[in-house]
């Protein structure tokens, strides 16, 4: 059984390799971008976000990377005891997550590469400090999440949307009446981004 894994490895290896040669691209490069983060739920509001990652291309088609991203939002977290929606402390949050990106073939064009990706990984999620006492304040912790996003890059310049799947938090608090109640906070969020990237271009 050791001898037949053994022998797939090598197989992978060797085709990639041999892949790789015929792609137009370096295969290492680093993605730098900024963007806009738009948190779901009512009562919350968009914030700023940054990214790096770096990626491989084990074939001309397909990357792989690692993306950290920090994201700026303001969750909803509740209702003050007298049913008023509260304020909130925003504070930033991050994420850690192994991507793949397809490549989409595009033949006659040298420059223009629209793809799609995924990814897989943890969310660090940051405290939203209520102003109103505390109640219904979201805590913070890790989440187990993913992702999805489409886009394209233009020579080095890269655009991509990203919808960041993150589960909810639930928290004690108060609902629009002012009455204790569950609270549901979500920590999904959008993320339109523009950027650029080192390395990756076009072999000579």
């Amino acid at each position: 059984m050791k001898k037949i894994y053994l022998i797939a490895a090598f197989a992978i290896v060797c085709l990639s390799s041999t892949a790789q040669l015929k792609s137009d691209f370096k295969p290492f490069k680093v993605d730098l971008s900024i963007g806009y983060a738009s948190p779901g739920g009512s009562g919350a509001k968009g914030g700023f976000l940054a990214a790096v990652e770096p990626k491989y291309a084990v074939i001309p088609q397909l990357s792989i990377g690692l993306r950290m991203e920090a994201a700026i939002v303001a969750r909803f977290s509740g209702y003050g005891p007298d049913g008023t929606p509260l304020d909130v402390n925003v504070k930033a949050s991050g994420s850690y997550l192994a991507t793949a990106d397809y490549y989409i073939p595009m033949p006659g064009s040298k420059f223009f590469r629209p793809f799609a990706g995924v990814g897989t990984g943890i969310f660090t999620i940051a405290t939203a400090e209520a102003n109103s006492g505390g109640n219904g304040a979201a805590g913070a912790g890790s989440k187990f999440g993913g992702l999805t996003r489409a886009g394209f890059e233009m020579g080095h310049f890269r655009f991509a949307v990203e919808y960041n799947i993150v589960p909810s938090s639930k928290l004690s608090g108060y609902d629009m009446n002012g009455d204790p109640a569950e609270i549901t906070s979500k920590n999904g969020y959008l993320g339109v981004k523009i950027g650029g990237f080192f390395g990756g271009g076009r072999r000579k």
